[in-house]
C-alpha cells in the first residue's frame, strides 16, 4: 500500500476535477500507455494498469468517496481492484463496458474518432489552493469509538480587503492582452498521429486571466492572507496510524476565489500501556497465581469501556488463549468488530519459606501434579501454532 502512487497523481488531476476531467485525463493516459503504441514496453504497461486502477476508483462515486477519506488503506474491501493482479485482459474485459467492448472499433469510439485534432473547452484556468498536513494523536478510546477533533491551524484565507481579487477597484484588473482572458495558450504542432492541439496555462498572467495594475496593499496582490482558524472534523471508529483523512475545502484558500484546498488529517495512534492492538483485536496478557490456575478462579482484565470478568476453568494451563468476541475494535469499513484476546500466563513464585516449601513437597508425589502430557488437550506446539493462527 504505502508504494501506490496517489490515484489523482496517476491521471495527472486535482482533487476537486469532476466526472468528465478525470474521463479525459484517462482517455489521455490510455493513448499515451496504450500497448499498440508500446510495443514490448513493460514500464508503459504497468503505468497502463496503473491508470486503469485509478480510473475504477475514482469513476466510480463510492469508490471516489472512500478513497477521498481514507487513501489506499479504505480500498481495502471495497470493490477496487489492484493493477498488479490483474493482465492485460483483465483491464480490457473490466473496462469494456466503456471502449465498446474492444479496443478494435470502440477504442476508437471512446476517445472522440482519432487521436489527430480535438479540442479543449474554453474558459479560465481555475485555481486551487494547496492541501494542509496535520498529525493528529489518538488514544485507544478515541480510536475504538471515534471522535471529534477541533484544531487551529494558520492558513491562507481571502483577502477581507480585496475580496481575493488581487485589488480593490476592478478598474485596476485588466484582461491579459496574450490569453484575452482565457487564462490558456494553445498550440497545434504535427506528430506522426497528425494534427496534435495542446493547451497550457498562460506564461503571461501564471493561467489567472487577468492582470493586476494595482495591487491590494493588505495582501500584494494575491488575494490572499494569513490568518489562524479553528476547524472540527469528525474521525470514525477503526482508523489506524498512518492513514490519512480529508477535510474537504478546509485547506488554503485559493488565488481569484478559486477552489480551496484540503486539510489533510494523518492519524497518529498512541500505544495503549495495557491493552496491545493487532488489526482489529485486543491482546490483554493474564497472569495467574499456580494455585488460580488449578482449582479455577473468577478473573478481573481491563476491557476499553472498563473492567470485565471473565472464568478461569480449574487445570487452565500457560499460553491457553481465551477470547471475548466483539470487544476488540470495530473495522473501519464497517465489517464488524474484532475481539479481545487474553493469553494466560501463569506466574512462577521465586522465592518461598520453609511452610510453602513443606506443602509442596506434600504434593511432590501426588499422581495429580505428575505430569501427564498424552492426556493434556493440546501440546505446547499445537498451542502455539493457534495462539499465532
Amino acid at each position: 500500500m504505502a508504494d501506490k502512487r496517489d490515484y489523482y497523481e496517476v491521471l495527472g488531476v486535482d482533487r476537486n476535477a469532476s466526472a468528465d476531467e478525470i474521463k479525459k485525463a484517462y482517455r489521455k493516459k490510455a493513448i499515451q500507455y496504450h500497448p499498440d503504441k508500446n510495443p514490448g514496453d513493460k514500464e508503459a504497461e504497468e503505468k497502463f494498469k496503473e491508470a486503469a486502477e485509478a480510473y475504477d476508483v475514482l469513476s466510480d462515486p463510492q469508490k471516489k468517496a472512500r478513497y477521498d477519506q481514507f487513501g489506499h488503506a479504505g480500498m481495502n474491501g471495497a470493490g477496487g481492484f489492484s493493477a498488479g493482479g490483474f493482465s492485460m485482459e483483465d483491464i480490457f474485459s473490466h473496462f469494456g463496458d466503456i471502449f465498446g467492448g474492444s479496443f478494435g472499433g470502440g477504442f476508437s469510439d471512446f476517445f472522440g474518432g482519432g487521436f489527430g485534432g480535438g479540442s479543449r473547452s474554453g474558459g479560465r484556468r481555475v485555481q486551487r489552493g494547496s492541501d494542509i498536513r496535520i498529525k493528529v494523536k489518538l488514544n485507544l478510546q478515541d480510536v475504538v469509538h471515534g471522535v471529534e477533533k477541533t484544531v487551529k491551524i494558520n492558513k491562507f484565507v481571502t483577502c477581507p480587503d480585496c475580496g481575493g481579487k488581487g485589488a480593490k477597484n476592478e478598474s485596476d484588473i485588466k484582461t491579459c492582452d496574450h490569453c484575452h482572458g482565457t487564462g490558456m495558450i494553445t498550440k497545434i504542432a504535427q506528430t506522426i498521429l497528425g494534427q496534435m492541439q495542446t493547451s497550457s496555462p498562460c506564461p503571461y498572467c501564471g493561467g489567472e486571466g487577468k492582470k493586476i495594475i494595482n495591487p491590494c496593499k493588505k495582501c500584494s496582490g494575491s488575494g490572499l492572507v494569513k490568518s489562524a482558524e479553528e476547524i472540527t472534523f469528525k474521525i470514525p471508529a477503526g482508523v489506524q496510524s498512518g492513514m490519512t483523512l480529508t477535510v474537504q475545502g478546509k485547506g488554503n484558500a485559493a488565488r481569484q476565489g478559486g477552489v480551496p484546498g484540503n486539510l489533510l488529517v494523518v492519524i497518529e495512534e498512541e500505544e495503549d500501556n495495557i491493552l496491545q492492538r493487532d488489526g482489529n483485536d485486543l491482546i490483554y496478557t493474564l497472569y495467574l497465581s499456580v494455585v488460580d490456575a488449578i482449582i479455577g478462579c473468577t478473573a478481573e482484565i481491563p476491557g476499553v469501556d472498563g473492567k470485565l470478568k471473565i472464568k478461569i476453568e480449574p487445570g487452565t494451563q500457560p499460553g491457553k488463549m481465551l477470547r471475548l468476541r466483539g470487544k476488540g475494535v470495530p473495522d473501519v469499513n464497517g465489517y464488524g468488530t474484532g475481539d479481545l484476546l487474553i493469553y494466560v500466563q501463569v506466574w512462577m513464585p521465586k522465592k518461598l519459606d520453609k511452610k510453602e516449601k513443606e506443602l509442596l513437597e506434600q504434593l511432590r508425589e501426588s499422581k495429580n501434579f505428575v505430569p501427564d502430557p498424552d492426556n493434556d488437550d493440546k501440546n505446547f506446539f499445537e498451542r502455539m501454532k493457534k495462539m499465532f493462527s
